[in-house]
């Protein structure tokens, strides 16, 4: 069935397969553990036990999800050896220590202070409590920040030369410090709270119209909403700098993301369109004029390459131009979602039921946005796996398709059952937590709804 297939566009998926099952789970971890420290640091300073209540549920859902994306980044740093040896081969001396820091300086840390967190709670102090909740919470960010200085690098690689077909480091500075990192970890760091506002919010109001009215779960969505209405309008700005760097650095996936096929000033945003390679245009297009050289350029009649300006040398147009569509979607429906649902609370200090519903079916919104706007990185870099530097194809090993194929149907299988676990055991929980409590002395009357604010 795979033997027809090319090897490197199944390596390929089998990569994407694994690297989109990961990132959902970092991608959760990296925030919820600061949500986690501001419910404790509320705690602290108020002595309101609902804070402490929604430490306890949220520090198990952490708990899962740490303990997912552990297996599931061991599982795809193997494929560096058996699917893309060049990879190692080539650019070692800069993958290998990035990847080793992340390592000794950030997950040793979340992973010895993760069990004072589930478990010192009555065993060390409140303050040492607090601490290691501190210490996980930064280990997660510093993980992001390895991982994103090696992902960065690959996309705008610096401070290294090439000697007999390897790379070599000549500043660390300038490698780590690459020219779109600062932008990519910014996107991320909001990418990741958005995910997690929305699903403190979505869970929370699950248990709210399940007539859960505690105060914690009011807690809860209430940081989630506001999280959410506060980051989202950061991210907008954040991407649009992050837009203006890579059109600097990687034209070519600029004009994948905006179809624009020839080059031309005065470039028009396209809306909707079916993109055609083999007519070089977009079928069905809809358009504002000269409105991508106005947010890409700053100028009406700025000049923008298409994809006519690289010869064979660009990403595949379709899956970058649909990826970047859903990113932006789904992020101006957290942004009308939010700043309504920030609006409700602030004048009725609860949700109306649509509402709640609403943040209910939203609550893996942060994961769609997310994968997009992955995809969108990452297949916007090909042919190159380090761009300018290593192409896929070089890099690819010589396992056989079949034996890539079956590897693969048997990852998406696994993949698929474990998101539905993981699901399914996240709204366990929140159910749990709900008939744990004895509503007739949790609930909140409406003349509370003010004071648990």
């Amino acid at each position: 069935m795979f033997a027809s297939v090319d090897p490197v566009i199944l390596a390929r998926i089998q990569f994407a397969a694994n690297i989109t099952f990961h990132i959902l789970f970092p991608t959760i971890s990296i925030s919820l553990a600061w949500v986690l420290l501001f419910f404790k640091l509320r705690y602290n300073k108020t002595g309101d036990e609902n804070w402490m209540d929604a430490y306890r549920v949220w520090v198990k859902i952490f708990a899962l999800t740490f303990a997912l994306g552990v297996v599931s980044g061991i599982t795809m740093s193997f494929q560096f050896g058996t699917n893309w040896p060049g990879y190692m081969e080539t650019v070692g001396n800069i993958a290998g220590p990035l990847l080793a820091y992340e390592v000794l300086t950030a997950f040793f840390l979340e992973a010895t202070f993760l069990g004072i967190m589930l478990f010192g709670m009555r065993r060390v102090s409140n303050r040492m409590h607090t601490i290691a909740t501190l210490l996980v919470a930064g280990g997660t960010t510093l993980s992001a920040f390895w991982i994103l200085a090696l992902n960065s690098w690959m996309q705008t690689p610096a401070g290294f030369e090439m000697i007999d077909g390897r790379a070599h480091v000549t500043s660390w500075i300038e490698v780590i410090f690459n020219p779109s990192f600062p932008y990519r970890l910014v996107h991320m760091l909001l990418a990741s709270g958005l995910t997690v506002a929305f699903l403190v919010a979505g869970i929370s109001a699950y248990r709210w119209l399940r007539n859960d009215r505690s105060r914690e779960v009011l807690h809860s969505m209430h940081t989630g909403v506001v999280l959410a209405a506060i980051l989202i309008p950061l991210q907008i700005v954040a991407g649009d700098l992050h837009g203006l760097n890579t059109l600097h650095h990687q034209p070519a996936k600029i004009a994948a993301m905006e179809g624009i096929w020839k080059t031309e000033k005065g470039a028009p945003a396209v809306l909707f369109g079916l993109p055609n390679a083999t007519t070089q245009s977009n079928d069905f297009e809809i358009a504002i004029p000269k409105l991508a050289s106005i947010y890409l350029t700053h100028k009406v009649d700025g000049e923008i390459k298409g994809i006519d300006a690289f010869a064979d040398r660009h990403p595949p147009v379709a899956p970058l131009f649909f990826a970047f569509r859903i990113m932006v979607g789904v992020g101006l429906l957290m942004l009308a979602a939010s700043w309504v649902a920030a609006w409700q609370f602030r004048k009725r200090r609860a949700p109306a039921p649509w509402m709640a519903r609403l943040l209910v079916a939203m609550t893996f919104s942060g994961w769609v946005a997310l994968v997009a706007g992955w995809y969108v990185t990452e297949i916007g870099r090909q042919p190159y796996l380090v761009y300018g530097v290593l192409t896929t194809a070089q890099a690819a090993s010589k396992v056989p398709a079949t034996m890539i194929g079956s590897t693969l149907a048997m990852y998406l299988t696994l993949y698929a059952v474990l998101i539905v676990a993981y699901i399914s055991v996240v709204f366990h929980l929140a159910r749990k937590a709900g008939k744990s409590k004895d509503d007739s002395s949790q609930s909140v009357i409406p003349g509370q709804l003010r004071s648990a604010q």
